[in-house]
C-alpha cells in the first residue's frame, strides 16, 4: 500500500520554504539544475543547519541520542593523528576511533600521500574490464600477512559485505546439505540480511525475515557446539567473532580456540572468524586469532583496512576452499568482483595503510600501550570499586564495564533500585561519557548489548602520554561520585 503523501504547505514556514525555488532556472531546452548544495556550502556549514538536515534527510531519532551525549552542539572542523578539532578550536582526544575504523589516527600523512600521488597521476580507479594493479597488489599483501594457506582473497566496502562472502562462500564448499551455520550469543556480524541472522539481538532480527539456517549457542562454549553439531548434522559452518564487540569486549578461553580448530577438523566443519573489529592490529596482533596460535578456515576484515580514509573490507580463504566453491569459469562469478570491490585509490590506501602499519611498529604499539591502559584501568578499577565493575580485553580493544546503578548507591537503598538497573542500564557509562566529552575533551564510544560498557578502541598511534590524558580525565570524573556525575548531566541537559 502507496503512502499518502503529506501536503508540502500545511503552515506559514513551510509555505515559505515551498515558494522558494528548488530548482535555478535554466534555458529553455535544458535539464534544469536543482539547488543544490556546493562542497564550500558543505564544509562552512553552521551546527544549526547541520542539525536540521540531520532530521530531514538522516535520521531525526538518532539525533535524540546524540543530544543525551551532547554530540549536537559539536561541528568537527578538522581531526589529526589521535584528535579532533571542533568549531572552537578545542582538541578531542578520539577514544572511540570510529568502533575500531581507525588504527592509523585521522590522516596519516604516508597514507595521504599515496591518495594524492594516485590522483595527480590519473590513475584509473573501476577496472571491472580490465585487471587491476591495485587489487592484485593488496591481495598479495593480505596473503602474505595471513598465516597457512589463507591465500584467497575478496574484496568488499564494508564488514558485512565481507561477512556475506564468507557464508556464502562456506555454504558453497559444504553444499546443501550441510549449510547451516552455527553462531554465538551476543554475536555481532553485520546489518545486511544475511550477517543479520547471525546477529543475536532480537531488536534488529524481529523485524526482518531472514534466513533460518541458523542455530545459536552460547559464546565460547565447546561443549555447546558439540551437542548443536551431534544434534543436528547439517550444521556445516562455525561463525565467530574472535572478540566480541558488540557483546561489550568478551573473549573466550584460549583453550576454547585450540579445541574449536580440532573439532571443525575432526567433524569437516568450516569455522568462519569474524575479525572486522579485532582485525588489522586492533589486539596487538594482525589477526586476534594469532593470540590462540590457532588459524580459520575464512576470515573477514573491514574497518581500519581502509586506513581511516576510505571503505574496505577483505574476506580471505584457505586455497582449497575456494577453488572448491568458486574455482571453476563455470562458479568464478557466482560471487564475483564487486563494482567497488578492488577500487584502485581504495586499494592503493590500504596497500599503503598495511605498510605502515609495519613500517611504524604499531601491532607492538598496540600491545605494549594497550597492555600499559588496561593496568591504569585496572587500578581506576581498584580505586572506584563502587563505579567499575570489570576492565577486559587486549590491546587497543578494551571494555570498561560499569556497575548496575543500584550496586554504586548506599546499601540500604540497594535492593529497592535494583528493580530498576534493567532499565537505567548503560545510564551510568553514558553519564560518565557524556561528562568525559563535555568536560575534558576525550571522546568514548559504547557496546550495543551490555550498554554498562564503555568500548575504548584508540589509535594505535596512542602513546602513554594519550593514555595519561585520558586516565586523568576518568579518575577525576569518577571521583566526583555518582551523585556528582548524575547532577553534572541533568545540568548539562538544560543548558
Amino acid at each position: 500500500m502507496l503512502l499518502k503523501r503529506k501536503a508540502k504547505a500545511d503552515t506559514y514556514e513551510e509555505r515559505k520554504v515551498v515558494e522558494s525555488p528548488a530548482i535555478a532556472p535554466a534555458n529553455e531546452g535544458e535539464t534544469p539544475k536543482p539547488k543544490l548544495l556546493s562542497v564550500d556550502e558543505a564544509i562552512n556549514m553552521p551546527l544549526s543547519r547541520m542539525n536540521q538536515l540531520f532530521v530531514d534527510h538522516l535520521n531525526p531519532g538518532q539525533l535524540h541520542f546524540m543530544k543525551l551525549l551532547g554530540f549536537h552542539k559539536i561541528k568537527i572542523e578538522r581531526a589529526e593523528g589521535v584528535y579532533y578539532t571542533d568549531q572552537t578550536g578545542r582538541k578531542i582526544l578520539d577514544f572511540f576511533g570510529g568502533f575500531g575504523s581507525l588504527s592509523f589516527g585521522h590522516n596519516h600523512p604516508r597514507i595521504l600521500a599515496a591518495r594524492k600521488k594516485f590522483q595527480d597521476g590519473n590513475r584509473h580507479e573501476i577496472a571491472m574490464a580490465f585487471l587491476s594493479q591495485y587489487a592484485a597488489a593488496l591481495a598479495h599483501n593480505l596473503a602474505a600477512i595471513a598465516p597457512e594457506d589463507l591465500d584467497m582473497v575478496f574484496l568488499g566496502s564494508s564488514g558485512s559485505e565481507a561477512m556475506e562472502a564468507a557464508l556464502k562462500l562456506a555454504e558453497r564448499y559444504q553444499g546443501p546439505e550441510r549449510s547451516k551455520v552455527l553462531f554465538a550469543e551476543n554475536a555481532f556480524h553485520g546489518k545486511t540480511k544475511g550477517v543479520l541472522s547471525v546477529t543475536d539481538s532480537p531488536l534488529y532480527q524481529s523485524q526482518f525475515k531472514l534466513v533460518d539456517n541458523v542455530v545459536k549457542v552460547p559464546f565460547g562454549d565447546l561443549e555447546a557446539i558439540r551437542n548443536a553439531v551431534a544434534a543436528d548434522p547439517e550444521i556445516g559452518t562455525i561463525c565467530l567473532e574472535t572478540i566480541q564487540g558488540g557483546a561489550g569486549i568478551v573473549e573466550a578461553d584460549p583453550e576454547f580456540w585450540k579445541g574449536l580448530r580440532q573439532f571443525c577438523d575432526d567433524n569437516d566443519i568450516l569455522w568462519v572468524a569474524d575479525e572486522v573489529q579485532s582485525g588489522t592490529g586492533r589486539s596487538g596482533k594482525f589477526f586476534a586469532f594469532e593470540h590462540y596460535d590457532v588459524v580459520p578456515d575464512i576470515t573477514a576484515l573491514a574497518k581500519s583496512l581502509g586506513g581511516g580514509k576510505t571503505a574496505m573490507a577483505a574476506m580471505i580463504a584457505r586455497k582449497p576452499i575456494y577453488m572448491k566453491a568458486y574455482g571453476k569459469p563455470a562458479t568464478a562469478l557466482i560471487h564475483g568482483p564487486a563494482t567497488f570491490g578492488g577500487i584502485g585509490e581504495a586499494c592503493v590506501t590500504s596497500i599503503e595503510a598495511l605498510n605502515v602499519m609495519y613500517d611504524e611498529e604499531l601491532l607492538d604499539n598496540a600491545a605494549r600501550v594497550g597492555a600499559y591502559m588496561k593496568s591504569q584501568l585496572q587500578g581506576l578499577a581498584a580505586k572506584h570499586p563502587k563505579l567499575i565493575k570489570d576492565v577486559r580485553g587486549r590491546g587497543f580493544m578494551l571494555g570498561l564495564e560499569f556497575q548496575d546503578f543500584s550496586k554504586t548507591m548506599p546499601a540500604v537503598v540497594r535492593p529497592a533500585l535494583s528493580m530498576l538497573d534493567e532499565k537505567l542500564k548503560g545510564s551510568l557509562s553514558g553519564f560518565v561519557g557524556s561528562a568525559l566529552l563535555r568536560d575534558h575533551d576525550v571522546l568514548v564510544a559504547f557496546t550495543e548489548y551490555n550498554r554498562n560498557v564503555v568500548r575504548l578502541q584508540p589509535p594505535l598511534i596512542t602513546t602513554h602520554q594519550h593514555v595519561d590524558q585520558f586516565i586523568a580525565a576518568l579518575d577525576k570524573v569518577l571521583s566526583g561520585g555518582v551523585v556528582k556525575i548524575v547532577t553534572d548531566f541533568i545540568k548539562s541537559q538544560r543548558d
